[in-house]
């Protein structure tokens, strides 16, 4: 359990750091949902359902590239 464990947080960490690459939003977005639904894969065939696991991520990895977007063009301020 030890294992699955340090490879998820090891994919995790590593896709955080790659998440929505990219100059345009366009390519932000597209970044996010491949990363998104490749991590969602990973860690849904842990359970059995790789589909739904990519289809999750790739929602989710969309969102995040839109959001790291708005964020590099100044949309959120502190």
């Amino acid at each position: 359990m030890k294992s699955i464990t340090s490879i998820l947080i090891a994919v995790t960490g590593s896709l955080l750091l790659l998440t929505a690459c990219g100059d345009t939003t366009r390519s932000r977005v597209a970044s996010g949902t491949a990363l998104g639904a490749g991590s969602g894969a990973i860690i849904g065939s842990f359970s059995g359902n790789a589909g739904t696991g990519a289809l999750i991520g790739a929602g989710v990895g969309a969102l995040g590239g839109v959001l790291v977007d708005e964020h590099a063009r100044g949309s959120f301020s502190n």
